[in-house]
Formats: structure tokens, sequence, C-alpha cells
């Protein structure tokens, strides 16, 4: 029977959960940046970066810090060609390791766009603005967001794409993938999640971002927001 085509797969499992480990404030907002950096295109600046943010990790719990400086310690030892060769094979060509957090809820459909929208009402309303030559959902954007602006705003963004920073995770996890590191760290950062969000997690997990529109209701569950006005740095500037 060996030889017969399958035509079933089994459904695959949640990666394991995470307890949220208590941070302040300044320590989220910390872990948020370094995850938010080294998340990013590891060029030749990035490379550069390693050793201050390894020591900024080192100030963080253990639980946090560990992932974060087992996953440099890797980089600096795999070396510029190599780690940048895994980063495009890791995240450019496969379709549940996208860093476009709006990806996992709408996919390649027309709702892509009002989601992006979105994001960047959600950066207005907390007083900042968008400037940067990445789309409004990248991950390491929200992340920085969530670093910097002393907003409820950026709460409730991560939070309403909580979805797709498990999809990414479960991915990452299933290839074995040293960015799962940082990923877990972000999780790990959040408060926890309930039974029935655990299960929308594994409808995703298993389907994989929509790839049409019918049927599809879930933007990440943000409200409408209203900016402000008020001057701040733009977006993925220099830390």
């Amino acid at each position: 029977m060996s030889s017969v085509l399958a035509r079933v797969t089994p459904r695959r499992a949640m990666p394991p959960e995470l307890p949220s480990v208590r941070l302040t404030p300044a320590q989220r907002s910390h872990a948020h940046m370094l995850a938010s950096l080294l998340l990013d295109y590891p060029d030749a600046r990035w490379f550069s970066r390693l050793p201050a943010l390894r020591e900024h990790a080192e100030r963080l719990p253990a639980a946090i810090s560990s992932p974060l400086i087992a996953f440099i310690d890797e980089a600096e030892s795999a070396g510029d060609a190599a780690w940048q060769r895994r980063y495009v094979t890791t995240f450019d060509l496969k379709r549940k390791c996208s860093l476009y957090l709006s990806y996992y809820a709408t996919g390649d459909t027309r709702r892509r766009g009002v989601a992006l929208v979105t994001f960047l009402e959600a950066y207005r309303a907390a007083g900042w603005e968008f400037e940067a030559d990445d789309l409004p959902d990248y991950l390491p954007a929200v992340l920085e967001f969530s670093a910097r602006a002393e907003s409820e705003i950026a709460d409730a963004l991560i939070a309403s794409h909580r979805e797709g920073i498990e999809v990414l995770r479960a991915a990452l996890e299933g290839m074995s993938s040293p960015w799962a590191l940082i990923v877990q760290t972000i999780t790990q950062s959040l408060p926890p999640i309930d039974a029935a969000t655990r299960e929308r997690y594994l409808g995703l997990i298993n389907e994989g971002p929509p790839t049409e529109t019918v049927g599809l209701s879930f933007l990440g569950q943000l409200p409408p927001f209203s900016p402000v006005s008020q001057q701040t740095p733009a977006f993925r500037s220099a830390p």
C-alpha cells in the first residue's frame, strides 16, 4: 500500500502553548524592539548590531533573553551569506511564513488593501505616521510601534492579529527554524489565550491564509480609529 497516492493528510496540531512571561511595560517594550530588529533582513548593518542587541537581551528575564541570545549566537556562527539565503528561503518563499500580518487574515484577496489601511489608521490614531518602504502590516514595524508608542492602540493592534503571529510561530517551529525563537518571545510577551481562540488558530494553521473573499469576515477585529494631531518620529528609524 506504500505506493498508493495519499488523498488525505492528518490535521496538524497546535504548537505547544507557551506560558506568558510577566514583564514590566519597559521590559515588554524592550523585548518587542529586539524582536523587531532581529526579524529584519540580515544585511551588513543587521550583523553589526548583534553584539549590542545581545547586551540588551541579557537584561531581560531568562525566558525571553535565552531564546534571543541563542538566535544571535546561531546567526553569528552561520555568517552573512548563509544567513541571508536562509532568511529569503524562509520568509519569501513560504506562504505560511509571511512577515506581513494582514496576509494571514486576507491572503491575496481584494480585502488586503482595506486591512492595510486599518494599520495606517491605527498608527495615526496613536499620533504616528508610517514612513517606510515596507507595508504597514510588516511585523517588525508593528513590533517597533508597540515598543515606542505609549498607547493602548499598539496593544490592540498586536492583539487583533495574534492569529497571524501564532500561525507564523507554528510554521517556523515545524521547520525547526531559528526564527521561531524570536516569534516565541513575542508570544510569551503577550497575554495568554483561551481555548476558543486556540481553535481559531488551529484552523488557520491547517487551512492557511484565504485565497478567496467569499465568507471572509476577519480583518483583525480592530475598531475604526480617529487620527490625532501630533508630531512623532517616523517608523523604522534607527534605534
